[in-house]
């Protein structure tokens, strides 16, 4: 499987069947896509009569579950629900939504002026009051809060209709992307729930651009909705989400042209998918958050800062991108920003942005003026005269982290460090990662908006724990007093200015001290088809990250026939 990530979440490559031919000895078919994939979709009154999309549920019966803070709702319930603002995912700019403006009147308080003239799309108006009861509906119900903002929240008051005060424990700045982002849901439906946790939400009641129209085992439809709040920017009637097939289907049917819009792993995308209509099918992979190096700094030589500082050296990520990401990655930065989007926020003292070169024979080098000699045999000695062997752990069938992992072997074995690659099951790799039971491992840290979580979950003190005890999030056990003091000041600065000199000092440290090395950035998967509608994201049109679907249906147009 592919399992890079998208902000935090791993994207799954499709198993590929057989062939074309068991696909009908399995009576594999494609859903009803509504209509011929080559008619015209735009009505008379200058709209999109429909877009056909990918997946939206795992469950094999999917059944109405509309609560967007529940683990097995139906997926795309960003069409039925606004947040407060939506965080661009590609350069980090926050858009309003629900609310027009925020600011922070103290470091534990949170002010949010609500925006005027919304409905929620069962006719009732929208006010100030429905923030303030989603986020106490979060803070009294844990089970919710998956974003852990309720915990930290102590009042939330609607001081007028249209001004909100979010009060916390202590200083909030840190989690701001977390409070803004937050789903916003009716007080005036669930205000009446015995349960939320188990809540369905059948009526989908939302201030959200579109309505659910239909919901069957293989499709889930919306359909506009007339009083969104800018219901003007919204040039699509239906959005039809299809149910994922099994191995090869999902990709014949993008090939097709099926899909106008996918996020799904596709090999030899260029002939597989492009070349089938080379002027309307297209895709953008940008850069997610990094798949990282992981040495358990617990060890001997992994304590060791010359060692890490050649094993950066000694990685060719280069190569990685080719055989663990197919080509469609980038080696990743030392610094563990996801560069260009996040370029604003790079340290410019740093060399060649904190992309370290290949080069084997300094780290070589390196290594032996650092005390790690070769013997006669060649095998690169301990400082107790041992030679030098590690295990490098990845789950099984994860195809292309076993061969980041063979990769990374062979970059050992120039050095003269035998490597073992174990693939042992997901949950086994987990659990010794988090226990700090494991030479060397992948980790995904990194590449969110939130420098302070982005810095934070690797390499706070307060993250990790002794082997043996379960790291929330600082997997390879760093632990640095000046990293620590720089992350408690980075939590209570409000101003992005102020915070800049922090975040480029965290950047130092990591390209100084290497507490682990980024290597390829994970690939956002984006296929979309221009025949029907225009106006996608893309790496020459960066305006919206490939996963701010609000951002991207308020921008598509109809194409030109």
């Amino acid at each position: 499987m592919i399992h890079t990530t998208a902000g935090r979440r791993a994207a799954t490559r499709l198993i590929a069947c057989a062939g074309a031919a068991a696909l009908l000895l399995t009576g594999c078919s494609t859903a009803d896509q509504g209509g011929s994939a080559g008619e015209s979709r735009t009505t008379d009154d200058g709209r999109i009569a429909y877009l056909n999309l990918g997946n939206f549920s795992n469950a094999s019966n999917p059944k109405p579950n509309y609560n967007p803070f529940s683990t097995t709702a139906i997926g795309p319930l960003w069409t039925i629900y606004d947040p407060l603002f939506e965080v661009n995912k590609y350069d980090c700019s926050e858009v309003p939504q629900l609310a027009t403006e925020y600011e922070w009147t103290s470091p534990t308080e949170m002010r949010l002026t609500t925006r005027e003239g919304v409905t929620w799309n069962d006719g009732e108006a929208f006010t100030a009051e429905d923030v303030a009861f989603t986020f106490t509906l979060l803070k009294k119900n844990p089970a919710l809060d998956t974003k852990g903002v309720g915990v930290r929240l102590t009042s939330a008051e609607a001081t007028s209709d249209t001004e909100v005060v979010l009060t916390f424990d202590g200083p909030a700045y840190a989690i701001k992307d977390k409070i803004i982002e937050t789903t916003i849901v009716p007080e005036h439906v669930w205000a009446g729930v015995d349960d939320p946790a188990t809540y369905t939400a059948e009526e989908a009641v939302g201030t959200g651009m579109f309505t659910v129209k239909s919901l069957n085992p293989q499709q889930f439809t919306v359909e506009a909705n007339p009083d969104y709040w800018q219901a003007d920017k919204v040039k699509v009637d239906e959005l039809r989400f299809t149910k994922a097939a099994e191995g090869q289907v999902d990709q014949l049917r993008l090939a097709r042209g099926e899909y106008d819009h996918n996020s799904m792993f596709v090999p030899d995308i260029e002939d597989s998918y492009v070349a089938k209509d080379p002027e309307h099918n297209k895709y953008w992979f940008a850069s997610g958050s990094p798949i990282s190096l992981y040495m358990n700094l617990t060890e001997a030589p992994f304590d060791d800062v010359e060692f890490r500082r050649a094993i950066a050296q000694a990685v060719d990520k280069e190569r990685l991108t080719e055989e663990a990401g197919y080509g469609y990655v980038e080696p990743a930065s030392q610094t563990l920003l996801v560069l260009p989007g996040q370029e604003d926020w790079l340290d410019p003292s740093i060399p060649d942005e904190g992309m370290v070169a290949y080069d084997p024979e300094t780290a070589a080098d390196a290594l032996t003026a650092a005390g790690y000699e070769l013997d006669a045999d060649g095998k690169r000695l301990g400082k107790d005269g041992e030679p030098l062997a590690f295990t490098f752990t990845t789950p099984q069938g994860w195809s292309d982290w076993t061969a980041a992992a063979d990769s990374v072997k062979d970059d050992f074995a120039e050095l003269g460090i035998a490597v073992d690659v174990d693939t042992p099951d997901y949950p086994t790799v987990e659990q010794n990662r988090l226990t700090g039971t494991f030479d060397m491992a992948f980790g995904v840290r990194g590449g969110l908006c939130s420098m302070y979580q982005s810095f934070a979950e690797p390499l706070a003190s307060e993250n990790t724990a002794p082997v043996g005890k379960k790291a929330s999030t600082n997997e390879v056990r760093w632990r640095d007093a000046r990293t620590d003091a720089l992350l408690e000041e980075l939590e209570v600065t409000e101003d992005v200015e102020a915070q800049k000199p922090i975040v480029h000092e965290l950047q130092q440290i990591m390209v100084d001290q290497v507490p682990f090395v980024p290597l390829w950035y994970g690939g956002k998967w984006f296929e979309y088809n221009t025949k029907h509608a225009t106006g996608w994201p893309s790496a020459e049109d960066p305006y919206a990250g490939s996963d701010n679907n609000r951002l991207i249906y308020t921008s598509l147009v109809p194409a030109e026939d």
